[in-house]
């Protein structure tokens, strides 16, 4: 272990680093740019948000084809829009759950009084492509699919591509939670057909909470005219005012979508999906490789291991306190999160947010540091039994 006293973790602005998968660290300027008011029906206003509606189908291929329903509030507000709105009255939604948002859409369903069956897989493996392929041949009742992209109760990154081709070879509609995928993880409307993907703003576009969006097959959404369950959720007449007026129905996150417009600018100065999906990429790969010499067990293969938040099994050397270890880590300037899993108990670090390698760097020294402090043996890091 090293004597070496590591860098404090510390923001563009003077904060903690967020290794978290959202809310999670942000830059100077998309945080300083909320600082000036805006009328909600101010044409300065709705040019900025026009722009937010308009470039946000760019990034998965979709400008030709889809449109963008904002939705105040967190990304489960966009997923329970998403779900009540294209899942009707008589329709079947099957749920692909292999992790806590998966559960959390079956509960959306059932609360809704929507139809659905589940498909469930352990929390450390991907979604059954053939017990899929099963299930919709044998039930013509199942009208949608539900499948979350990156699965952060665990990271899984689950095969959505192969998922939509086996929903669209069988005639039924793909909807996709991509909360914590959408800008990092490739997604290609014209490869991959769905008719809505749900997101939020405090993700891998790097703005602040408050904001979801849908980004939806417009010929679907057209379709779905009275299914909304709600007023506030419904994304058809959400989409029908903008289209009337310009403008939201109530009123909306006016700083939250200035601050996102910026973070979207610098999203696609860094090169779009590729180049921030890149960055996560090489934060992850330090991360997982400087971890293992640690001593910690990842829980996931890297195979299945999406670059957006890693979970480690908890160490077995009952020197090993997580509280403790999250406070000390806490006040070196590195913000991490609890685990989970539900049948291990696990910790999580995050990859994403204004992180580079080098931060990555000096988290993994001050991680050293503190075990050290904690006087976890190397042979203890071994997974809980």
């Amino acid at each position: 272990m090293t004597s070496q006293q590591p860098r404090r973790g510390v923001s563009e602005t003077g904060d903690p680093l967020l290794l978290t998968p959202g809310p999670l660290t942000t830059s100077r300027s998309v945080k300083s740019v909320m600082v000036h008011d805006w009328g909600s029906r101010d044409e300065a206003f709705l040019k900025i948000n026009r722009e937010v509606l308009e470039r946000l189908p760019e990034i998965v291929n979709a400008a030709a084809s889809h449109v963008t329903v904002p939705m105040q509030g967190s990304g489960t507000f966009a997923v329970e829009a998403m779900l009540t709105t294209f899942v009707p009255a008589g329709g079947k939604c099957l749920v692909l759950i292999n992790g806590a948002y998966g559960k959390r859409a079956k509960r959306i369903l059932d609360i809704a009084g929507r139809g659905n069956c589940v498909l469930e897989t352990g929390e450390d493996t991907v979604p059954d492509l053939a017990a899929i392929d099963a299930v919709l041949a044998g039930d013509s009742d199942i009208s949608h699919v539900f499948a979350v992209h990156c699965e952060t109760t665990s990271g899984v990154w689950n095969p959505v591509e192969e998922i939509g081709e086996l929903v669209q070879r069988h005639g039924r509609r793909l909807l996709i939670d991509a909360m914590s995928a959408f800008g990092a993880l490739p997604l290609d409307a014209e490869a991959t057909r769905f008719d809505a993907v749900a997101a939020s703003s405090n993700k891998c576009i790097e703005g602040l909470p408050g904001l979801g969006f849908v980004i939806c097959r417009r010929e679907a959404l057209e379709a779905t005219e009275g299914n909304a369950t709600t007023l506030v959720l419904d994304l058809y007449d959400q989409w029908r005012n903008f289209v009337k007026t310009g403008q939201f129905r109530f009123t909306p996150p006016i700083h939250i979508i200035v601050s996102f417009h910026q973070a979207l600018m610098e999203f696609f100065e860094e090169g779009g999906q590729p180049g921030r999906g890149g960055r996560y990429a090489r934060n992850a790969e330090v991360l997982i490789s400087g971890m293992r010499k640690l001593g910690f067990t990842t829980l996931l293969t890297d195979r299945l291991q999406a670059p957006i938040i890693v979970t480690f099994h908890m160490p077995k050397d009952p020197a090993f306190v997580f509280q403790t270890f999250y406070d000390r880590l806490r006040e070196l300037g590195y913000v991490i999160y609890p685990g989970k899993l539900t049948v291990a108990d696990s910790f999580r670090i995050g990859c994403i947010g204004r992180l580079d390698e080098g931060h990555m760097r000096d988290a993994l020294a001050a991680i050293e540091a503190v075990i050290a402090e904690m006087g976890v043996a190397a042979h203890g890091l071994a997974p809980a039994a």
